[in-house]
């Protein structure tokens, strides 16, 4: 997945056309009483977009709405620059998928979603308070959280080298309800143990160290797992503090055991790693096993999904959700608000979720019992860990977090937390060199 970044004002305008150049999908339905322009995302799961296509062709030709729908790629950032060439022009798709942190990038043109999601929070229960943080500007929700596109990032272990190096991933995360004993052995102590075993095997641990989502994202739980903030929720500057300086101090050891180019990572990095046999451990979606199991069935069968490891403070999973919003100067707002009603009910987020082979996490936690996730295989229930379960003692985060939106974006899009970590650990600076140099960043970041 390509990283977010913001995008300027001149490069929206130089790529106004942007959005009319998608390749356009066009539903057709009898009699149509209206029409919906959607941009949505371009799955990585071909089957997904397969699978939309058939559910809003059938809810279209109930409705008798007329549905045009591209399907938007994330490569080369086309999703955010029609995003903002859209905001730019105030024209364009009546529905349109927003990442992570764009909800509060564009919240003034957002049409208020709260009739929405408040109806489905009745139904459905309350949405995680990350999933707030990131679409709820002002007590408003300016966006509906979806489950296509929305994401985890937990472990993807190699079973037998995890074996080999004393910690059987499936006994202690089996394909079954219920947490067992050797679960709580599960934390980057134990990761810091196998990482020279996975070395030494020729499997050393894919974790990247970049500049885009997946390093970013991992870095990010682990600081969380040791109460590690760089801005705290009150807009002041942590990041000297003792709790960082242990994360930088644990990431001294363990980057000894990793390659130097996962300095380099992008976010393909870390998959290949995976489906090539060569490494051991990855914190990724399901994509990085659905190749695998199409390309190489003997890596796919020795696969197994695993939560984030805990640290001092806990034990925390990476998040990215995506939202479906509407802009304030939509033509059809009141059927788009109706279809993405629809999309958000059970039946239709399960069939979704289904047909990406449980790719997909509802933003509701009480959806997180969907059969699919035990059915995939090989090997039979690897997915099984990839939704966080009630009793993993996981909780959702996104990086960056609890420091104000318009903070923690640069902080998560300038990759802050990875870049911190290169200077002490390849860049030749000491910890405490490597803090000062964070802190002056983040007092730009708040100018």
């Amino acid at each position: 997945m390509t990283k977010p970044r913001r995008v300027s004002r001149r490069n929206a305008l130089k790529l106004g056309a942007a959005a009319a150049a998608l390749p356009l999908v066009h539903i057709s339905t009898a009699y149509a009483a209206g029409k919906l322009n959607l941009g949505f995302w371009d799955h990585w799961v071909p089957a997904g977009n397969v699978e939309m296509k058939k559910v809003l062709s059938e809810w279209g030709t109930k409705n008798k709405v007329d549905i045009h729908v591209d399907f938007i790629t994330t490569v080369g950032n086309k999703n955010l620059l029609t995003i903002a060439a859209e905001a730019q022009a105030r024209t364009g798709h009546d529905i349109l998928a927003f990442p992570t942190w764009e909800v509060h990038n564009h919240t003034s043109q957002l049409e208020p979603m709260d009739d929405v999601v408040n109806g489905l929070s009745k139904q459905y229960g309350k949405i995680d308070p990350i999933t707030e943080y990131l679409a709820k500007v002002k007590d408003t929700w300016r966006a509906v959280p979806s489950s296509i596109g929305t994401q985890y990032k937990p472990g993807c272990a190699r079973i037998s080298l995890f074996k080999k190096a004393g910690f059987d991933v499936q006994a202690a995360y089996p394909n079954k309800p219920g947490k067992t004993d050797m679960a709580a052995n599960w934390t980057y102590d134990e990761m810091l143990k196998i990482a020279p075993v996975a070395q030494k095997a020729g499997l050393p641990f894919a974790l990247g160290l970049g500049q885009t989502t997946d390093s970013v994202d991992w870095v990010g739980s682990m600081f969380a797992a040791y109460g590690a903030e760089l801005v705290d929720a009150k807009g002041k500057i942590t990041v000297d503090s003792d709790p960082v300086r242990q994360v930088l101090e644990y990431m001294q050891k363990l980057t000894k055991f990793m390659g130097s180019d996962v300095f380099s990572f992008d976010d393909a990095s870390n998959n290949r790693a995976l489906i090539s046999g060569k490494s051991a451990l990855i914190f990724n979606p399901p994509s990085a096993w659905y190749v695998a199991a199409k390309d190489a069935p003997k890596v796919a069968a020795d696969c197994w999904a695993l939560p984030s490891p805990a640290g001092p403070k806990g034990r925390f999973v990476p998040y990215l959700p995506y939202f479906w919003g509407t802009w304030s100067f939509s033509k059809n707002k009141a059927a788009a608000k109706e279809l993405l009603t629809y999309l958000c009910q059970r039946p239709q987020v399960e069939r979704l979720c289904n047909a990406v082979d449980g790719y997909d996490i509802p933003p509701f936690l009480s959806m997180d019992d969907f059969k699919i996730w035990e059915e995939v295989k090989p090997p039979l229930g690897t997915v099984y860990n990839y939704p966080i379960r009630p009793w993993h003692g996981s909780k959702r985060w996104v990086a960056a977090y609890p420091a104000a939106p318009d903070i923690a974006v640069q902080i998560y899009n300038q990759a802050t937390l990875t870049t911190l970590v290169a200077k002490c650990t390849q860049g030749g600076q000491t910890v405490d060199q490597a803090i000062k140099w964070a802190h002056n960043e983040l007092q730009g970041f708040m100018m």
